[in-house]
């Protein structure tokens, strides 16, 4: 059986196979070796109007790079370092932390849309002027807002385990979480395990192994998201499940909608409606795979990516 199915979107539906300039007051720039895996980035800060964002960087420091933009209760070691190595062989990748999160400063935003305008800010405060957008989850609601708020940054995009504003389920995501968040207390697990893969034979190998990547980086790793930030993020989820949805048959740039075909925090029926409404999608659903399909599928995932970015 094929681990994929793809769907190519346009305007009549599926067919299968679619800011104010931020000044810089200080920032780190550690060298980079070519050899340099994700496990061993340095990471760097920006100043962004009186605000400290942390970030790491790998990769080429030419070309458009790609932004990175995570998950609920995420900081930079929860992005995984198959698929941060493998974009990075060929891609500027650059994973960011949003504001009150980890070793960033400031309070964790309650709206996805003061978080876009916080990503908006952190790119122009590196002086670059176009960027790729790779948002899972939560990072793919902000990927969304931006590019509907600053359509000539972004070129291209790709959203991985989320949906739209005012998408099926997504205001109930923590409804949804807060058992299999107790389940994991409960069982010495993280709610990973439970939260983004399926409870099969092949989720749960999947899922032992993602979280054992995490845990590479043995030095300089970022501080744990506070229970405040967590909430907080928590209720801009909520609110973004809620809100009215979104024109976005103006988003013309190339999307990449890729998700499990099982999601039971964002479900997979919000990817197959996002490949529905942007009008240039393709569509990948990794078959017996959660939320967190591209972290089960992360080889497969890597090279569709690539070569989207590419094309």
């Amino acid at each position: 059986m094929s681990s994929l199915r793809e769907a190519h979107g346009d305007a009549n539906g599926v067919r299968l196979s679619r800011a104010s300039k931020e000044t810089i007051l200080s920032m780190s720039h550690p060298s980079q070796s070519s050899s340099m895996t994700w496990k061993d980035a340095p990471t760097r800060s920006v100043d962004v109007a009186g605000t400290i964002f942390v970030y790491r960087q790998l990769g080429p420091t030419t070309g458009i790079p790609i932004i990175l933009l995570n998950h609920w209760g995420a900081v930079l070691d929860n992005f995984d370092p198959r698929i941060v190595d493998g974009l990075a062989t060929s891609r500027r990748v650059i994973a960011y932390n949003y504001r009150g999160v980890g070793g960033s400063g400031g309070k964790a935003p309650l709206t996805v849309a003061e978080m876009a305008e916080d990503v908006v800010a952190f790119i122009r405060a590196l002086g670059l002027e176009q960027v790729d957008l790779l948002g899972f989850s939560l990072g793919g609601f902000v990927a969304q807002d931006i590019v509907l708020k600053e359509p000539g940054l972004v070129r291209k995009l790709v959203l991985t385990g989320t949906g739209p504003a005012g998408g099926e389920g997504i205001a109930n995501v923590g409804r949804m979480s807060w058992p299999l968040i107790l389940k994991g207390m409960l069982t010495f697990r993280d709610p990973k395990f439970y939260l983004f893969f399926t409870s099969t034979a092949n989720g749960r190998r999947a899922a032992k192994a993602f979280l054992e990547r995490l845990k590479e980086r043995n030095a300089d790793r970022d501080k744990p998201i506070t229970m405040a930030a967590f909430l907080r993020q928590l209720r801009a989820i909520k609110a973004w499940g809620k809100q009215a949805q979104q024109d976005l048959s103006g988003i013309r740039i190339p999307a990449l909608i890729v998700n499990g075909d099982q999601d039971k925090m964002v479900p997979s029926s919000n990817s197959v409606d996002l490949a529905r409404r942007l009008p240039n999608a393709e569509l990948v659903l990794y078959e017996d795979a959660g939320h967190g399909g591209i972290f089960q599928y992360h080889e497969a995932f890597v090279g569709r990516a690539l070569a989207f970015l590419t094309r």
